[in-house]
């Protein structure tokens, strides 16, 4: 009769442990389906322009052509003023601040401000572009660590005043770029301007060449 007794106390114990396996894989269930809609939908990999010999990197690295190129752009559109820097400049502040630090934004604010009380500005039409020959190189970007970089953009200013130009300047600005994941949906880029890291430089003499008025299209 023991024997008996002993074999169901072995099976109801073996029922219970089965039970006991089974509530817990229902518990690592729920965390699984939790943590499987948390995760992000969209995932930013940046490749690199040029894939001849193939890309294997870390998903989180973001190569330092891929922030020069960030750094150009932004910079670029921030100085395109094409009817009124008084108005233009403020703008285009505005319309970028998902690409730029608070720190920045602020910054840039007040430097609008204060071009905007000084008459620079007014009725100032500027555009920047790269320097030729003086576009991305290895050397264009510093890596300070894994979410920060200097970048060194060598750029040609021209201002116009009423349709006549009236400034072109060759300048090295060093720019601060760091990591800004902060919303994907206004900053795809994953990253920010934090404005200048040291004063510009100027690199060499750029004189005013008007040209001569002629037809139309000539």
């Amino acid at each position: 009769m023991s024997k008996f007794k002993n074999a169901l106390n072995a099976r109801d114990n073996h029922i219970l442990t089965l039970r006991a396996a089974c509530g817990v894989m229902l518990v690592l269930l729920v965390l699984s389906m939790f943590g499987w809609m948390m995760s992000p939908r969209n995932l930013t990999i940046h490749n690199p322009p040029d894939l001849r010999s193939g890309s294997s990197r870390p998903w989180w690295e973001i190569p330092p052509s891929t922030v020069y190129a960030f750094s150009f752009y932004i910079f670029q559109q921030l100085n395109s003023w094409p009817k009124d820097g008084d108005v233009d400049y403020p703008y285009r502040i505005e319309t970028l601040s998902a690409y730029l630090t608070p720190s920045c934004h602020e910054l840039l604010h007040k430097d609008a401000k204060q071009r905007k009380d000084l008459g620079e500005s007014r009725d100032r039409v500027r555009g920047v572009s790269e320097i030729p020959e003086r576009g991305y190189r290895d050397d264009s970007v510093t890596i300070i660590d894994r979410d920060n970089w200097q970048v060194r953009l060598d750029l040609v200013t021209d201002e116009y005043v009423n349709s006549e130009p009236v400034k072109r300047s060759l300048v090295r600005y060093p720019l601060k770029v760091v990591r800004w994941d902060k919303n994907p949906e206004t900053n795809p880029f994953g990253l920010a301007l934090d404005c200048l890291s040291e004063a510009p430089q100027r690199l060499e003499a750029a004189p005013v060449v008007k040209e001569e008025k002629k037809g139309v299209f000539n």
